[in-house]
């Protein structure tokens, strides 16, 4: 991963990993478990009616069809229309929107504030955050070497943190009906996704950002004498740029991470949630007919059970990116490819090895999947399965493996 100064990082995709897989999945199973499923015990002789039936028997709701990719024609369809809680597959919906909305090269700046006369900052050094949701302390070691490149060895005052360019609400709408475990507050100046180094959320996200940042500055060389200091400084330092969009996206798909994608919705929306999610909803009204009824979500990543999508809305989606010269590569890069992953996945099914390229969502009572396959003859597909009741994967994936063989 090539960031700012030059400097080479090794890729930090399992750093995301490892800081989702101690809790972030605890009700929001959108990262797949460790234990695989293995082949798919499929019945050949159910037919999908079958499937759907056998599913609304036991009270779960089905939304469910596929699509020819190049034609747009249905195949095979049950309820298609009918708008339910689609769980992390709501990413699909955000991610690609905010593609199109920066595009892939586009970097979240942080700012670094400081009245700097030759070696010496005089006064408080002042990071004024911009939504950059990979701020890890890797990268916070860059940003100190960038610092000390500006020529800083010693600040008179002290480290200063600047939230201002999000509002003041850091929990998503709708948040209270999931684990706590997995909602975590949304800042503008986040350091390793707002947890702890066992991965668990911290109650101070500021506290954690403060004493993360100047650790590490001190341990890189800059000193602070701590001398009381007023007023906002005037000269901006540096900006220190994030990864390039194209890879947090890929980030937040591949591993479901909830924080990364309400940053990136929260810095849409200048700071703002509900701008944010009306900007998603504006692209797809605009570019697709699809108004706020069928865009129906108050966060991005599904973490919100008030959030709702039909399959059909989701087909849509998908053919439409997969046909996006401009954004559809990456786009369809950030998706999970089952069998061609360098981590394990659930499905281990070797019928469907790199023949699916998914985003799967899990909370209590909703299991979902969407995406494209391949079938063996070469033809692609779009499809959508939004299951609201006491199912399971293999209620989700059974069905699946029959479309894709």
């Amino acid at each position: 991963m090539r960031i700012s100064g030059g400097s080479w990082v090794v890729p930090l995709a399992l750093v995301a990993a490892a800081a989702l897989a101690v809790g972030v999945q605890a009700r929001s199973r959108s990262v797949a478990p460790l234990d695989p499923l293995g082949p798919l015990a499929t019945s050949p002789a159910e037919s999908f009616d079958a499937w759907a039936r056998r599913l609304e028997a036991k009270g779960i709701a089905v939304s469910a069809g596929i699509w020819d990719l190049q034609s747009g024609k249905l195949l095979e369809s049950h309820n298609p229309d009918l708008d339910l809680t689609p769980a992390s597959i709501t990413k699909v919906i955000s991610t690609y929107a905010i593609l199109r909305a920066w595009k892939p090269d586009f970097q979240l700046k942080t700012e670094v504030f400081g009245e700097l006369a030759g070696n010496t900052v005089h006064g408080d050094l002042v990071i004024k955050g911009g939504g950059d949701p990979f701020l890890t302390s890797e990268r916070i070691w860059l940003l100190a070497q960038e610092l000390k490149r500006a020529g800083i060895q010693r600040v008179t005052g002290r480290l200063r943190l600047d939230q201002s360019a999000f509002d003041t609400q850091r929990y998503g709408i709708g948040w209270e009906n999931t684990s706590a475990n997995t909602t975590p507050p949304i800042t503008p100046l986040a350091v390793n996704f707002n947890r702890d180094e066992k991965g668990n959320l911290v109650g101070d996200p500021d506290a954690l950002a403060y004493t993360t940042l100047q650790r590490i500055f001190l341990e890189s060389g800059i000193s602070f004498d701590g001398i009381p200091s007023s007023g906002y400084p005037s000269r901006k330092i540096i900006d220190y740029a994030s990864p390039p969009l194209r890879m947090l996206v890929q980030d937040i798909n591949k591993f479901s991470n909830n924080f990364m994608v309400e940053t990136l919705v929260k810095a849409l929306g200048d700071g703002s949630w509900p701008k944010g999610i009306a900007r998603i909803q504006a692209f797809y009204q605009s570019n697709y007919g699809l108004g706020p009824d069928k865009i129906h979500i108050t966060d991005g990543s599904g973490l919100s059970k008030d959030n709702r999508l039909s399959a059909r809305t989701l087909a849509v989606v998908l053919r439409g990116a997969w046909n996006d010269f401009e954004v559809g590569p990456e786009f369809q890069a950030s998706l999970k490819v089952i069998g061609g992953e360098p981590w394990r996945l659930k499905i281990k099914d070797p019928n469907l090895a790199r023949r699916v390229r998914c985003k799967t969502g899990h909370l209590n009572g909703v299991d979902t999947v969407c995406g494209v396959l391949q079938t063996p003859d070469g033809k692609l597909r779009v499809f959508a399965i939004l299951l609201n009741g006491q199912a399971n994967d293999q209620d989700v994936w059974e069905q699946v493996s029959r479309w894709a063989n």
